[in-house]
């Protein structure tokens, strides 16, 4: 059973949507809710990605100013490589370029983890998380994001101990960076590889 959409209202048309629905939600007994308002922050599709060095057992992470963030803590966050996909862009091309753009890195395969939805009560954004392993050769760029989009991003390098150890500190805030990092060192675990 679907939701029966009543009204639809756009409240907002910018870089992020904000949508106002009158909606009649599937109940689990099979019949339709009361007719109810549900806000919907339509913020597109994005892509993430966890870059891995097996020569030298680090991952590549960025650091960046988050100023929603900043709102409830110091703002600069530890984080995968991540950006919106583009109209007509798939998701691995998407990711190819975030990469690129952010890391510095031209990765050549791309490992698909999960797609998930951070916050499925108030928006419909889906993330597509690949993982990608990149040696010296694929440092084509500088990275550090567009300086037109007004990025500023510090590249981050970081041993799987590190990575350990600021999982149990709580260092990682950003949602997408804590289920990259876990997958990650679950995956080295379950090979015998600890790297630390």
């Amino acid at each position: 059973m679907k939701p029966v959409i009543e009204k639809h209202e756009r409240l907002l048309d910018d870089f992020f949507k904000v949508d106002l629905f009158e909606v009649r939600l599937p109940r689990r007994d099979g019949t339709l809710s009361r007719p109810r308002k549900q806000l919907v922050l339509d913020r597109g599709d994005a892509v993430a990605v966890l870059l891995f060095r097996p020569e030298s057992q680090t991952a590549v992470l960025i650091r960046q100013f988050r100023f929603p963030a900043s709102q409830k803590t110091e703002g600069w966050l530890l984080e995968v490589v991540a950006g919106m996909i583009d109209a007509g862009e798939t998701p691995e091309e998407a990711a190819r370029r975030e990469t690129l753009e952010e890391s510095g890195y031209e990765v050549r395969q791309l490992e698909f983890i999960s797609d998930f939805f951070p916050t499925p009560g108030g928006s419909n954004e889906r993330i597509f998380l690949y993982y990608a392993e990149v040696d010296s050769a694929m440092k084509t760029a500088a990275g550090g994001g567009m300086a037109c989009e007004g990025e500023d991003i510090e590249i981050v390098e970081m041993r799987l101990g590190e990575l350990h150890e600021n999982l149990a500190r709580g260092a990682f805030r950003d949602a997408k960076t804590l289920i990259a990092v876990q997958w990650l060192l679950a995956k080295r675990a379950a090979s015998g590889g600890t790297g630390a």
